[in-house]
């Protein structure tokens, strides 16, 4: 069986691994450094119980793990707050128009502008997943199960959501925007600054970036093509997170110019058709294959069963995923179809 649950601890070298196994982050990045991990993984921990303070906003990490083997496969995260009480730079989209009524001359010309503008949005990050498991119902059951989480606590969130989707890189590793704007004003190559906003206070972009627009037609032809476009292997996630009713609007990541999604939080699919429910009886896999969480804070679990629902509004699941989510008769459960 599946379960999504909090990190902990000993998940630390589990998460090491998948984290520097990635082909393309399919969200936010995670730490790929011991230290800075194992810094974020209790101070999740802490969040869970609430034992964070204004200047330390709370931040969940979550870990997809197979019950029958302990085997960790999967990581998923949420930020309260964008920047995590520092400003969370994008670049947005914006135009320009160049005149000249002597010459009669009008041209609008694309510009990016630093921006901060979704600082202290609630952010969905740190979605990691092993690479046979991409195409599977673990896929939706990892990503999904943060907003469940987010709809049994629903007062921790702000009211608008954010992703950062990883944008195009070639086989070689080359980032085109990167390699056309940024390298020229940090002297490194994308991986490092990639790692360094994942590790690192975010105030070295401010101290680094240009304060200035960004014209598009000085970027690369390549760069430009880029603009807005995911990588290839956050497709998946791009379209589950569409179907959750996020969108892209006008920010771009700052490192990589991919899409920034955004949504309002009390729309998205999984709030709105998920119901809590009471549990009673059980039954052997019979019904329909649903997400089903229980629990608040550092209890909650989330998994995948089949469902029975009774005219009462309670459900029937099988006993084993009573004891998955150390629940019993009478307890109430949230369920959420697929």
């Amino acid at each position: 069986m599946w379960l999504v649950r909090p990190a902990t601890p000993t998940d630390l070298e589990p998460i090491l691994e998948i984290a520097g196994a990635q082909g393309a982050r399919l969200s936010s990045t995670l730490p790929k450094q011991k230290e800075a991990l194992a810094s974020k993984i209790q101070h999740s921990l802490d969040s869970f119980v609430g034992k964070t303070n204004a200047e330390e906003p709370p931040r969940f990490l979550f870990v997809l793990e197979n019950t029958e083997t302990g085997e960790i496969l999967g990581t998923a995260g949420i930020d309260t707050r964008a920047g995590n009480g520092q400003p969370f730079y994008n670049y947005r989209r914006d135009a320009l128009i160049h005149a000249s009524h002597e010459l009669g001359v009008s041209r609008r010309v694309e510009v990016l502008y630093p921006s901060h503008g979704l600082t202290d949005q609630s952010l969905l990050c740190s979605f990691a997943i092993k690479p046979e498991l991409r195409n599977a119902d673990t896929f939706e059951l990892l990503s999904r199960a943060r907003l469940l989480f987010i709809a049994e606590h629903r007062s921790w969130f702000s009211n608008r959501m954010v992703v950062e989707i990883q944008g195009i890189q070639e086989e070689d590793g080359r980032v085109p925007f990167w390699d056309s704007l940024g390298r020229h004003f940090f002297n490194m190559d994308f991986q490092t600054a990639d790692q360094y906003s994942g590790t690192l206070s975010k105030t070295f972009i401010a101290e680094l970036m240009p304060p200035n627009p960004i014209y598009v037609t000085l970027l690369s032809t390549r760069a430009q093509e880029a603009l807005g476009q995911p990588h290839k292997l956050t497709v998946p996630n791009l379209e589950l997170l569409q179907r959750e009713g996020f969108h892209a609007g006008c920010y771009l990541d700052i490192f990589d110019a991919g899409p920034v999604l955004e949504a309002r939080t009390d729309s998205l699919r999984t709030l709105v058709t998920s119901n809590r429910k009471e549990l009673h009886g059980s039954h052997e896999d019979a019904g329909e294959t649903c997400l089903i969480s229980a629990g608040e804070g550092d209890g909650f679990r989330c998994t995948l069963t089949p469902v029975a629902e009774t005219l009462e509004e309670k459900v029937k699941v099988p006993v084993r995923i009573w004891q998955l989510l150390n629940k019993s008769a009478g307890d109430t459960v949230r369920i959420a179809p697929l």
